[in-house]
C-alpha cells in the first residue's frame, strides 16, 4: 500500500485532516496494518490502519460487532477500576458516518484504532516477570468480560479450538495422503493415536456444565499484549479478532505454548526443545493472581493440561498440513511444517514430564 492509498481510506475517518506518514506494522500474518500520522494544522496523531482478511474473516460487520462490544465494555471497566489505572483499552475510531469499519468500492474493509504510545509488544518472551505481566493482562481480559451484556458474541472462525475435528482431518490427510509422504510419519501417527483420547476433554466438560463458557481472546500469544516501555508493565490486550465465546483453558494453554518452550516453533533439533520452568511460572502467577477470583473448579483443574491440548492440537494441524502437501500454513524449506510438529510433540512430552511440577506451580499460584 502507498501513502495515497491510505489517505484514500484516511478521508473516511479523518475529513480535514492529512495523511503525514504511513508504513507497514508490527508482525501479524492476517491482517495488513499501518502505523498512520494524521496531521490537523499544527498537531499530529498517530492511529493504526488496519486491512481485514476478508477471505477468513467473512462477517466483516459481525466481527467489528464484536469488537465495538468488547472494547467499550472495557472501557467502561478501566474508567471504574483506578486499581488498573496502567492499562489502557484499544479505543476503535468510527468513520464519519458512525461506523467502526469502512468497506470501499472495491470490497476491502478497513478499521483504525488509536496507536498506543510508549509501549510495544515482543514476539520472544524475555522473562519470568515479562510472562506475569502477559497473563495477568490475560486474566483481566477475561474477568472483564464475564459480564458482557448483550448475549454471546458472534464465532469469527467458527471451531477455531475443536481438537477432535483437528485430529478427525488429520486422519483423513493420512488416509488421502495426498502428497506421498505418510510412509516416513509413522512414529508421529503413534505419538498421536496414543493421545487421541484426551482430545475431547474440555468440551465434554463444557458440555457437561462443568467448565462455562467465557468470553476469550483464542490468541493469547505474547505479542498480543503492548507493554509500556519505560515500566515493562502490561498496558493492553490487542487483536480482538478472534474474541468469541470459548474456554478461559484455551486461553491459559496457548500461553504455555508459545511463551514457555527454549528454542522457536520449527526447531529441527529437538535437543534444544524444552520447557522454561521459570517462564512458566511466571505466567501461573500473573494468571493466578487475578483469575484465582473467577475461575470454577474443573477450569483450575485442567490448566496444566490446558497446555498439552492447545500444543497438541497445533502439532496435528502441522501434521495434517504436512501430510496434505503444506497447503495451509506458508512453509520455507522442504519438510518445515513436519518439523513444527515435530517441535510441538515434543513439548507436549515436556509437559507431560513435568507434569507434577507445573501442578504444584499453579496450586500455589492460585492459593
Amino acid at each position: 500500500m502507498t501513502t495515497d492509498d491510505i489517505a484514500t481510506v484516511a478521508r473516511e475517518y479523518f475529513p480535514n485532516r492529512t495523511v503525514e506518514d504511513a508504513h507497514a506494522h508490527g508482525s501479524g500474518h492476517i491482517n495488513d496494518t499501518y502505523a498512520t500520522t494524521m496531521r490537523d494544522g499544527e498537531e499530529s496523531k498517530r492511529y493504526i490502519f488496519q486491512r481485514i482478511n476478508r477471505t477468513i474473516f467473512r462477517d466483516v460487520e459481525g466481527l467489528m460487532d464484536n469488537i465495538a462490544r468488547v472494547t467499550a465494555h472495557l472501557r467502561k471497566k478501566a474508567d471504574a477500576s483506578p486499581q488498573d489505572a496502567h492499562t489502557r483499552p484499544l479505543t476503535l475510531v468510527p468513520t464519519r458516518t458512525g461506523r467502526f469499519y469502512h468497506e470501499a468500492a472495491t470490497g476491502e474493509a478497513w478499521r483504525v484504532y488509536e496507536f498506543i504510545e510508549n509501549a510495544q509488544s515482543f514476539d520472544v518472551c524475555t522473562g519470568p516477570e515479562q510472562a506475569r505481566e502477559a497473563a495477568g493482562a490475560f486474566a483481566r481480559f477475561q474477568r472483564d468480560l464475564c459480564d458482557l451484556p448483550g448475549g454471546p458474541l458472534k464465532e469469527t472462525i467458527p471451531y477455531f479450538h475443536h481438537t477432535p475435528r483437528r485430529y478427525a482431518a488429520l486422519e483423513n490427510a493420512l488416509l488421502d495422503n495426498a502428497a506421498g509422504r505418510a510412509a516416513g510419519v509413522k512414529a508421529e501417527i503413534a505419538f498421536c493415536s496414543a493421545r487421541k483420547a484426551m482430545t475431547a476433554r474440555v468440551l465434554d466438560l463444557m458440555e457437561a456444565g462443568r467448565i462455562p463458557q467465557r468470553t476469550t481472546h483464542n490468541d493469547t500469544k505474547l505479542n498480543n499484549v503492548m507493554i509500556d516501555a519505560r515500566s515493562g508493565r502490561a498496558v493492553c490486550v490487542i487483536d480482538l479478532d478472534t474474541v468469541m465465546p470459548g474456554s478461559v483453558l484455551f486461553d491459559f494453554g496457548d500461553m504455555i505454548r508459545t511463551s514457555t518452550p527454549t528454542a522457536p516453533e520449527d526447531e529441527p533439533d529437538l535437543n534444544k526443545v524444552r520447557i522454561d520452568l521459570a517462564i512458566f511460572e511466571g505466567l501461573a502467577n500473573g494468571y493466578g493472581a487475578v483469575a484465582r477470583n473467577f475461575l470454577a473448579e474443573y477450569e483450575r483443574e485442567n490448566l496444566v493440561f490446558s497446555g498439552k491440548l492447545i500444543t497438541f492440537t497445533i502439532g496435528i494441524r502441522f501434521l495434517a498440513d504436512y501430510l496434505a502437501g503444506d497447503v495451509y500454513f506458508k512453509v520455507h524449506r522442504p519438510g518445515h511444517n513436519l518439523d513444527r510438529a515435530r517441535t510441538q510433540f515434543k513439548m507436549v512430552e515436556e509437559i507431560e514430564r513435568h507434569e507434577d511440577e507445573m501442578e504444584a506451580i499453579v496450586r500455589s499460584a492460585l492459593a
